[in-house]
């Protein structure tokens, strides 16, 4: 399936199932959202990385409109749909203020992939919230879990999590995790015993001495 959608690029990357509040201040993308919500059509969101426009992007559908001040600016409330690819950016509508894209919407494998894997990749990334001292609720039991909704949670950089947007197979997804937490893991901890070290610097310690062989 090919189609026209308008965009809204970002520099951030939005998963399929992601909720996603937003600040509207351009007059472009007030318009963008008014007429998207009037007409119930959802919007892309493009990745943005170093000021260039990626090709692969999110669907996304407005939720709700959570607050219109009196200069238009609004907050509205989203959640991430279907993964597209650009084929064609349309910088200039007729009539309107933003763009848009021809996008067509690739194959995308969602469902459990390997669920022994998952659950290393959960309990790695339970590991390095204990390690950082954060907790993160993800709203889900462990086992219902997949990547997208572990995703912004593992310390990947946005460069990172536009690759992880673009493998389109669970399996894949999970395996990318693990690699990346994998090699995230032992600097984290390696870190943990570094700062153990500098606190200890400058307390009093009680220390063995040597010992000579008599």
């Amino acid at each position: 399936m090919t189609n026209f959608i308008p965009i809204f690029p970002l520099s951030i990357v939005v998963y399929p199932g992601e909720m996603m509040n937003l600040h509207i201040f351009e007059p472009r993308y007030k318009q963008l959202i008014n007429e998207c919500y009037a007409e119930n059509k959802n919007f892309g969101v493009p990745t943005v990385i170093n000021n260039k426009l990626n090709e692969i992007g999110t669907l996304v559908k407005i939720v709700e409109i959570v607050n219109v001040q009196e200069n238009g600016e609004m907050d509205i409330k989203t959640i991430g749909t279907t993964v597209f690819r650009i084929l064609e950016v349309i910088k200039s509508v007729p009539d309107k203020l933003y763009g848009g894209a021809i996008v067509n919407y690739p194959e995308n494998v969602e469902g459990p992939g390997n669920r022994e894997l998952m659950q290393k990749v959960v309990n790695a990334i339970r590991e390095l919230h204990r390690l950082l001292r954060i907790t993160k609720d993800f709203k889900k039991p462990d086992d219902q879990l997949n990547v997208y909704d572990i995703a912004h949670h593992a310390g990947l950089s946005l460069q990172e999590e536009y690759e992880l947007l673009g493998l389109f197979l669970e399996e894949q997804r999970q395996e990318y995790m693990k690699r990346h937490l994998s090699k995230v893991l032992p600097v984290i901890a390696e870190m943990e015993i570094l700062k153990e070290k500098v606190k200890l610097n400058g307390h009093f310690k009680n220390l063995s001495s040597f010992r000579f062989e008599e």
